[in-house]
């Protein structure tokens, strides 16, 4: 699936100050994006609050990056849980619109085995019209996806894609890269691991902070993918600090302050997530103010 290549972005849902879906900062986001160089967007991630959302709010950013994106990049809708049968039916009635994959996190919380894991995969394979990039976070979800699942399912199913490696753990990335399929994409999950992955064998990755600098990161991505990798670990020492000062208050607390700093839209997020500290802010500004980053 050659859509899935390059510089993807988790993109955060905006609020407006009295917590309702900001549709034209979204829109806003879409745009800068796109102006950017970034090669395909995500919505409904861990990044965008998807847990905090209902389904009437789910589908409507789905419609507003739809509607501003028009066709001009592929769009990818996350959809996962830990409630398989939910998910089934999820996944038989959702409107998709003009998305092109799903990405979808490992179950979290419930702890399955690797069988579980395998077995909870097959079942939303087997019912999904899309195609299917895996998730695998444990820092989130309590439990880590063995690339011996990964690879299992990877295949035996045809329309499970690519896997989203959130692990950091370099030999597992290995792993996988080495006796994956030819045409399964590992995607780097981690800003941090980003440029390494590809530079392993990688296909690219869905960034966070990618999205409050989408020019940097994609050519960082872009020249690892030919490997450039002199210039394009220049340019990842110069985003190290950013990619740890957003998660230093929890995620999307940060990258939406680096939004804010933009002018792109507020850094409101809903509860349980607490908006970024003054002094986080002020450290967010001095890392934008020392990369100039391209105006919204």
């Amino acid at each position: 699936m050659e859509q899935i290549l390059g510089t993807g972005v988790a993109l955060v849902t905006p609020f407006d100050k009295g917590g309702d879906i900001d549709v034209k900062a979204l829109e806003r986001i879409v745009e800068y994006q796109i102006a950017n160089g970034i090669d395909y967007l995500v919505a409904l991630g861990t990044t965008a609050e998807s847990v905090t959302l209902t389904k009437q709010e789910k589908q409507l950013v789905m419609k507003t990056i739809s509607l501003a994106n028009a066709g001009r990049l592929p769009l990818v809708v996350g959809i996962g849980g830990n409630n398989t049968f939910a998910l089934v039916e999820e996944l038989q009635k959702t409107d998709f619109m003009d998305y092109e994959a799903i990405l979808s996190v490992s179950p979290a919380y419930s702890k399955p085995t690797q069988e579980g894991i395998y077995q909870h995969f097959k079942a939303l394979s087997e019912a999904s019209s899309l195609p299917i990039i895996l998730y695998n976070v444990p820092s989130r979800t309590g439990m880590n996806m063995l690339p011996k699942t990964t690879l299992r399912l990877a295949n035996d199913f045809v329309n499970i894609v690519a896997i989203k490696e959130a692990s950091a753990d370099m030999l597992q990335l290995d792993e996988i890269v080495q006796n994956k399929p030819k045409d399964f994409h590992l995607i780097s999950g981690d800003d941090f691991t980003a440029l390494a992955t590809v530079l392993a064998g990688g296909s690219g990755v869905i960034s966070v902070l990618g999205q409050g600098l989408p020019r940097q990161f994609s050519d960082m991505i872009s020249l690892g993918l030919q490997g450039d990798s002199e210039p394009a670990y220049e340019i990842h020492q110069s985003l190290l600090n950013g990619m740890h000062l957003i998660f230093e208050e929890g995620n999307p607390a940060g990258i939406k302050s680096v939004f804010e700093h933009l002018g792109i839209c507020n850094g409101e997020v809903r509860l349980p997530l607490v908006k970024a500290t003054a002094h986080l802010k002020r450290k967010i500004g001095t890392f934008l103010n020392s990369q100039r980053p391209v105006s919204a």
